[in-house]
């Protein structure tokens, strides 16, 4: 209902207030009621219009003078990319994809680890079989399994080392004992290197995958923080994933996001007219493993609409917070307890109200911040510029210097010219003519002269010295 600046002050410079009863041809209706409710211009919108408008762009370039086919393709192509530009806003932290294919990764890790342990424990087992009863966990076993090698050479002083990787005194001592007396077969220490490397190449796959979650962790902060906050990082990047883009998800009605990663036991409960399932992805979040078994449906259904909420509220607005993940959080622990209980949860409208007041706080701190970071930015780019002009303005400086030996020279000699000429008047002819100048060189050259004659008398004097030394010896 607001009419864009650009437009109105157009309508009003081409057409002043005498000529408002004129009709303007627009192809939108709404244009149109908006140019007549600002303006008061009447506007006619129809078939006739729409045609007269295309008839108008497709020999736009004949009507206007200097204003070539090729040229207003151009500009029609610069004014789509400029538009697009102007609409979407391309924040490179709030990039789904790099979601989709983390928690991609991150469940071909999970299958690869389990299958690279349990070939560790069957490869190991054939050498100490009483492994696997003490320790049932993949990761300590390839642990032990690197450390222990050849089960005949542990000893007391091992350990130490036992009980900082199990963590537990009794643990490590029957694993003392049991290697003392195992019935595993022996191996070869070739055997032996192979099985250690390929443990830590397991390990180092655990390690990784750590650092993956984290990664996951992090980036679902910035892209869906209320989703996160309500569902958890791994089942709402699973949610992202599945529905191909977090604006797909927020697309998707309550329904569809209740059986999301269900779909084929929907299809053969409708194909056998069964039962349809009642949840698919967020089945996983732990909301519906606390329920009982008869309002597990309904949490789902509960849970499915705040996760709906969550997913719009972080695809479309302009600072993310986990603000409202938080209290539609507090909202399915209330429905919980209303299920167990009895006890009314609060109202919709009070926990959003709630929410708004606290997500402006924390918004209003976030672009602060935002503020004082841009600040400081613009601050650094000002002192390199000023300082990278001060360099400038050296270099400048030092290369006519280097060009000025020479002239500086001559001022020299002219202010010595006229310090010749404030002499007293009573010097003689021959050294205004500049014969003085002759007579500085001379002295130089006399002085030099008696000091090359004492340095030969010196040397004169040495030579006789050492004539009558050998002629004493």
């Amino acid at each position: 209902g607001i009419l864009h600046e650009d437009l109105r002050l157009l309508l009003e410079t081409s057409m002043p207030a005498k000529k408002k009863k004129a009709l303007l041809g627009v192809a939108d209706p709404k244009i149109g009621a908006a140019i007549l409710e600002e303006l008061g211009y009447q506007c006619q919108t129809g078939g006739v219009v729409a045609e007269i408008l295309r008839g108008i762009r497709l020999h736009f370039h004949a009507l206007v003078k200097g204003l070539t086919a090729q040229s207003a393709s151009k500009a029609q192509l610069g004014l789509g990319h400029s538009y697009s530009r102007a609409k979407v806003k391309f924040n490179v932290n709030r990039v789904d994809n790099m979601i989709i294919q983390s928690i991609s990764l991150l469940d071909q890790l999970d299958k690869d680890i389990n299958t690279f342990s349990m070939r560790v424990r069957e490869w190991y087992g054939y050498h100490f079989p009483e492994l696997i009863r003490i320790v049932p966990e993949n990761a300590t076993y390839c642990r032990l399994a690197k450390l222990i090698g050849n089960r005949r050479e542990l000893g007391e002083e091992s350990l130490p080392a036992l009980e900082e990787i199990v963590m537990d005194g009794a643990k490590a001592q029957a694993i003392l004992d049991a290697s003392r007396s195992s019935m595993g077969m022996d191996i070869s220490p070739l055997d032996l290197i192979n099985i250690e490397s390929f443990s830590s190449r397991v390990l180092s796959l655990s390690e990784y995958r750590r650092e993956l979650q984290e990664y996951l962790r992090s980036k679902m902060s910035q892209v869906a923080p209320s989703l996160s906050a309500l569902i958890g990082e791994v089942v709402g990047a699973r949610l992202i994933s599945h529905a191909g883009s977090l604006t797909n998800l927020a697309k998707y009605p309550a329904s569809t996001v209740q059986i999301l990663g269900a779909e084929k036991a929907l299809f053969r409960a409708l194909k056998t007219r069964g039962n349809t399932p009642k949840y698919g992805l967020i089945f996983h979040s732990t909301f519906i493993g606390r329920a009982a078994a008869k309002n597990k449906g309904r949490i789902s259904r509960y849970l499915a609409n705040k996760c709906t909420i969550a997913s719009r509220i972080d695809c479309f607005s302009d600072v993310p917070t986990s603000v409202f993940g938080d209290k539609l959080r507090e909202q399915v622990e209330e429905r919980l307890a209303f299920y167990e209980t009895g006890e009314p949860p609060r109202k919709n409208l009070e926990v959003m109200k709630e929410a708004m007041v606290e997500a402006s706080e924390v918004v209003a701190e976030v672009k602060r911040k935002q503020e004082k970071k841009e600040k400081k930015r613009k601050k650094r780019e000002k002192r390199r510029l000023e300082a990278l002009a001060a360099a400038a303005e050296e270099v400048e400086n030092s290369v006519p210097e280097e060009n000025d030996v020479g002239p500086k020279k001559k001022k020299k000699k002219k202010q010595q010219e006229p310090e010749a000429e404030s002499e007293p008047e009573a010097a003689s002819g021959p050294e205004e003519n500049g014969l003085e100048e002759e007579a500085v060189p001379k002295k130089k050259r006399k002085v030099t002269a008696e000091t090359d004659q004492e340095e030969e008398e010196k040397k004169k004097k040495k030579k006789k010295k050492k004539a009558r030394d050998l002629e004493e010896d």
